[in-house]
């Protein structure tokens, strides 16, 4: 009762990647805040499914997860259920999934669902973008004196940044944007 919940998961790396987050709510007026981040290259393919199940009243979700594909025959996919039984009058809840896609060959997949048993719900709604690396961003960075690669990994990194910090540990947005960098001069260097 009365409790909240902030989950985040990072996946960067892996041939064959395959996670299930399953939230329940076991008490009223709980919040669940599902936060992911994932960074495929070079073939990999990285799946993610949420599911949220509102069985309470006046519980609260938001979910929120970002992917970059990167190389010919790279795939991400997150699937996100979120689930309102006819009991759980009062709900709030929020899907997000943004991807970017990075070089051709590179495929990102998103299928946010949502099912509604009550009409009793203060909210409840998804969104969902997938598009490419935006050249105009590329020139202006390069423009104003940055290189290509500095300009790729300013945008990757700045992608990703929000997601990262929400996840509340200081440490780990720098092991994070080291680890992106690295594998974004390891993709160059192929």
């Amino acid at each position: 009762r009365d409790s909240a919940l902030t989950f985040g998961v990072i996946s960067l790396g892996g041939k064959l990647v395959r996670r299930s987050i399953d939230s329940l709510f076991s008490d009223s007026s709980g919040e669940i805040v599902l936060l992911g981040a994932t960074h495929s290259a070079n073939g990999q393919y990285c799946e993610h499914r949420t599911v949220v199940d509102h069985n309470m009243v006046n519980c609260r979700s938001y979910v929120d997860f970002r992917s970059a594909v990167d190389g010919e025959g790279t795939h991400s996919v997150w699937i996100g259920d979120t689930i309102i039984r006819y009991n759980a009058t009062g709900s709030d809840t929020y899907e997000t999934n943004r991807n970017l896609v990075l070089s051709r060959g590179a495929r990102a997949d998103s299928v946010p669902n949502l099912e509604i048993e009550t009409g009793e719900v203060v909210g409840a709604g998804h969104a969902s973008a997938t598009g490419r690396l935006d050249d105009e961003h590329l020139f202006y960075l390069t423009s104003r004196g940055i290189t290509s690669h500095d300009a790729l990994k300013l945008i990757v990194v700045g992608f990703f940044a929000n997601i990262v910090e929400r996840m509340g540990i200081p440490a780990l947005v720098e092991d994070v944007v080291a680890t992106i960098e690295a594998k974004l001069v390891n993709q160059d260097n192929k």
